[in-house]
């Protein structure tokens, strides 16, 4: 192998990408924000080039990036990546929603490199000989799996146990039965973070009466990694936190005999398997593939399905019901069976629609969003691409959402400006519009007043009542609204003073003028020393 490699994220699991790639003679580069991380990576790994900011990574040139930061900058580092026409493998999740990873799979393939996502236990010798044999029929037909995945910590602060540790046992299930679930019910408790579950229970449903459970959890005594598959014939159980990992055959089973239940007692079967290291396995399939054809296993299309199913079991976790995913041909938007969308409507890829909501005639709405529960799109309503409208928001007639905008939970709009019951205002020409500008957010429980404009990435506050025009980037509080301070677009509050205005999380730059302020001509957008803030762009990494 004499491909040159560089892993984005040095921390945790990166310095195990980077020490299997340098057994390999394949690490070229690390790169790590955090001084700590990439010291350590300096002094374990001369002879790569290091680097702090993945810019800097990107212009020097590798055949390809390991991606192994937090699950929270997948999408953006790894977009990045492939529009530089470099192959990329992304440590699980490929993304934070199924639709930002169908994106980046539509960008590989219009780029010409490829994908692959870190479900590394597809490349576990054991996982593979489970497979053959359920090929061969040593099993008999499939009826139904569970895994645990149980162990105490590492707690993450991101994401929740579901979709931390989850990924490798969806992604096995899906490997090994080879279709989608057409039920899913997820259950589960937080308890050391308000909405961060610690423990989950996960329920599939599969074509042919076939059923799959995924326990996981972070708060368990002791650590558990065991996956069973049962058949007609017979058993198999791998035991992977097992000292000796032993893969096993149970030639056990139900006979019915004359109508009877009758159990079947067997021999038990101890199956030899390659002793080989799953993430060695891994990082050689995709080396093998630079330049060669595109991967298999593990690629982006899969993480995309795998992602769907998460996204299936966090609504069911959520709103405590089951959910039966309708998939909305190539587009992958997702209506639930609980919604209501009448005709003459227009949804985007990717969006998802969740409980109890109701899509009016006439609306248009764009790719990549998502609808909470009890949210009520009027008729011939306009929302943008990526939107993201929380529970109990009624968006009505009149009312428009540019890109990117976020309405919080209860937000409330108006398109009427004296109702009355007795008098009904109703058609168009009553109503007054509402324009909400591209990037703007509108807290929880706002109230917006008909006939006015929300600028772009303006900031209206939980509770705040809108009776005017508010300006781009403008952080508006109280009853009436009144500005109180300027947003940076990346949701920074930005300094009261400075010239230009910088804002102190993503570094952006900005400066003012006479209707308020606007980008600095010049960005101070740093990604070397002395701007290390600027993670939304790339500029900065974070262990893993």
């Amino acid at each position: 192998m004499s491909k040159r490699v560089c892993v984005i994220g040095v921390g945790r699991w990166g310095a195990k990408h980077a020490a299997t790639l340098k057994e390999l003679g394949c690490l070229a580069g690390v790169v790590d924000h955090d001084a700590a991380a990439l010291k350590k990576a300096r002094a374990a790994h001369p002879a790569a080039a290091a680097y702090e900011s993945v810019d800097e990574a990107l212009a020097a040139g590798f055949d390809a990036f390991i991606v192994a930061t937090p699950a929270q900058t997948h999408f953006e580092i790894a977009r990045r990546i492939l529009e530089g026409r470099f192959h990329a493998l992304v440590e699980k999740p490929l993304a934070m929603t199924a639709a930002e990873a169908r994106s980046l799979c539509d960008l590989a393939d219009a780029q010409g490199v490829n994908l692959m996502v870190g479900h590394v236990l597809l490349f576990h010798p054991a996982i593979r000989r489970i497979r053959e044999l359920m090929m061969e029929g040593k099993t008999g037909r499939l009826q139904y799996l569970y895994s645990n995945r149980l162990n105490l910590g590492t707690v993450r602060t991101e994401e929740n146990i579901l979709w931390s540790f989850a990924p490798h046992d969806i992604s096995i299930f899906h490997h090994l039965i080879g279709v989608p679930p057409i039920e899913v019910i997820s259950r589960g408790g937080a308890f050391l973070q308000p909405h961060i579950h610690d423990s989950t229970l996960t329920v599939l449903k599969y074509p042919g009466n076939v059923s799959g459970h995924v326990f996981v959890s972070w708060l368990h005594p002791f650590k558990e990694h065991r996956l069973v598959v049962i058949g007609t014939k017979g058993m198999l159980v791998f035991d992977d936190a097992s000292a000796d990992k032993h893969l096993v055959f149970y030639e056990k089973g139900i006979d019915w005999v004359q109508g009877e239940p009758i159990p079947r007692e067997g021999p038990t079967e101890v199956i030899e398997y390659a002793r080989e290291e799953p993430l060695a396995n891994e990082l050689r399939y995709f080396i093998d593939r630079l330049g060669r054809g595109r991967p298999e296993l593990a690629d982006g299309r899969s993480a995309v399905e795998v992602l769907e199913i998460l996204e299936d079991a966090t609504g069911s976790l959520l709103a405590g019901m089951e959910i039966r995913p309708r998939r909305h041909g190539s587009s992958g938007s997702f209506i639930h069976p609980s919604s209501f969308v009448d005709e003459d409507v227009e949804i985007g890829s990717g969006t998802r629609v969740w409980h109890f909501s109701h899509i009016q005639s006439g609306a248009r709405i764009g790719a990549n969003c998502t609808i909470g529960q009890n949210v009520n799109i009027g008729n011939n309503v306009r929302v943008g691409s990526h939107v993201k409208i929380q529970n109990n928001v009624s968006v009505y007639e009149g009312v428009e959402l540019e890109d990117y905008v976020f309405c919080g939970p209860s937000a409330t709009f108006t398109n009427v400006l004296d109702p009355r019951s007795k008098y009904p205002q109703k058609g168009s020409h009553h109503y007054r519009r509402t324009l909400v500008r591209r990037g703007a957010t509108i807290g929880a429980h706002a109230t917006i007043l008909c006939g006015h404009t929300i600028g772009r990435h303006a900031f209206v506050a939980a509770g705040a009542v809108v009776t005017g025009d508010v300006q781009d980037y403008a952080l508006v509080v109280g009853v009436p609204a009144r500005r109180k301070g300027w947003m940076c677009e990346c949701g920074g509050r930005l300094p009261n003073r400075g010239a230009p205005l910088a804002c102190p999380r993503c570094g952006m730059g900005y400066e003012t003028t006479k209707e308020g302020v606007s980008p600095a001509s010049t960005s101070t957008r740093s990604r070397r020393s002395g701007g290390k803030a600027a993670a939304r762009q790339g500029g900065r990494v974070q262990k893993r």
